[in-house]
């Protein structure tokens, strides 16, 4: 797969601060993401040796004399795909406890390494991690957005656009690949996406566990993408199979770990009885949910349910990308009662602050669907700072105190 001419990624600046205090940074995410890439970019003024871990000779001499490779090591160096080396994470930690300059290492991973049990405490203290997603609509576009800060302040959230119509199913199916981005069409785009599930299944999730079926995956993930946006449901997603639930249950693990899923945890709270704990279950790019479910952006116009379902998705994971280049941290949850009251994204950051995000595809918004937006506002009391519905909309319209109907295209734009 060649690599896609370098973006500007506005999680830079948070590596760079990183590297001036820290001895490791770990820069993880999805394979394709543009790890190397950012890693690379930032290497480059400090003179970083590089080594890769996807060419056999270097992944060799590491696992054979883990020591040995590490002590013959430049003073600074990039470890690129670093999870293919386990053995390495304790070696680094001795290296990091005789010294700790920082800015020695930076490591990138295609795997969660905090969900990996033998590697995720060996660089407690010594280690920075930061999530880098593929590109936000910001980044393809080349321009930073406050919409996470502004809905925190609950100000500045009143905007004016022009619908997205059509366009809303070309965003979904797009993704935010670099290189699929760069394919030429939607057919050559659609082929990345499938090739590259397929190189995940019989490349990294092999290197995590040694599983009987590795031909499940692929339609484990076909399954797992039609589901995405509603509660995780292990039953549904193993009815097909041979395979026991607990089994799938493992390969769906295993899907997280590589990040082409994730599990979005509810909100909970002890003031709100009956709220329901059962976790969202979102694919970790609508680029890639299109491509596995065989859906061209015209399909989903179409099949008005599911392009809700993955802008729905879209959203959760537009906002995650544009939480990484946050100055704080952000939790993200979501929030449904038994009553069928619910909030999409529950945005929770330092001071206890929250924030809540519903999304929906029509053009018009009425007042019942802030239901579950004013549910959570009586729960939290003061700590809620605002409740917006993100719509096919072309103006921003107040809902009552800190609640408003916002246009879909104010996530990646600025005020009025």
């Amino acid at each position: 797969m060649s690599q896609p001419p370098y973006i500007t990624r506005f999680i830079q600046d948070r590596v760079e601060e990183a590297l001036a205090d820290t001895p490791v940074v770990l820069i993880h995410g999805p394979r394709q993401s543009g790890k190397t890439t950012l890693a690379r970019h930032v290497g480059k003024l400090k003179e970083y040796a590089y080594y890769s871990f996807d060419d056999v000779g270097v992944r060799s001499a590491a696992k054979d004399d883990p020591a040995g490779f590490i002590a013959g090591l430049p003073d600074r160096v990039i470890l690129d795909e670093v999870q293919r080396v386990p053995e390495l994470f304790s070696t680094i930690k001795l290296a990091v406890d005789r010294d700790r300059t920082p800015g020695r290492f930076i490591l990138t991973g295609s795997a969660n390494i905090l969900m990996i049990p033998r590697v995720s405490d060996s660089l407690a203290g010594r280690m920075e991690i930061i999530s880098l997603h593929p590109l936000s609509r910001c980044e393809i576009l080349g321009r930073r957005s406050g919409f996470i800060d502004d809905l925190f302040a609950g100000a500045g959230l009143m905007h004016q656009a022009e619908r997205l119509g059509h366009g809303i199913a070309e965003i979904v199916a797009a993704g935010g690949y670099p290189a699929a981005l760069s394919r030429t069409n939607e057919r050559r785009r659609t082929d990345w996406y499938r090739e590259y599930v397929e190189t995940i299944a019989q490349r990294d999730i092999k290197d995590l566990a040694r599983i009987r079926e590795i031909e499940a995956l692929p339609q484990i993930m076909a399954l797992a993408a039609a589901q995405t946006a509603q509660l995780f449901n292990l039953a549904e997603l193993a009815s097909p199979f041979r395979l026991s639930r607990p089994t799938i249950g493992d390969y769906v693990t295993l899907l997280e770990q590589v990040f082409l899923i994730q599990r979005l945890p509810a909100w909970h709270s002890n003031r709100l009885s009956r709220l329901i704990k059962t976790p969202k279950l979102h694919v970790g790019d609508t680029g890639v949910a299109c491509a596995v479910l065989n859906h061209s952006a015209a399909a989903l116009r179409e099949d008005r349910p599911l392009l809700g379902h993955l802008l729905e998705t879209w959203v959760v994971q537009e906002l995650r990308r544009q939480a990484g280049w946050s100055q704080e941290r952000i939790q993200f949850h979501h929030f449904r009662d038994k009553e069928g009251a619910e909030v999409d994204a529950v945005l929770e950051r330092a001071g206890r602050q929250i924030a809540g995000i519903e999304v929906k595809l029509s053009g018009t918004v009425v007042a019942k669907d802030f239901r579950g937006l004013k549910k959570l506002r009586e729960a939290v009391g003061s700590r809620f700072t605002a409740g917006v519905v993100l719509y096919d909309g072309e103006v921003s319209i107040p809902f009552g105190e800190g609640l408003f109907a916002v246009p879909l295209s104010r996530l990646w734009t600025g005020k009025v």
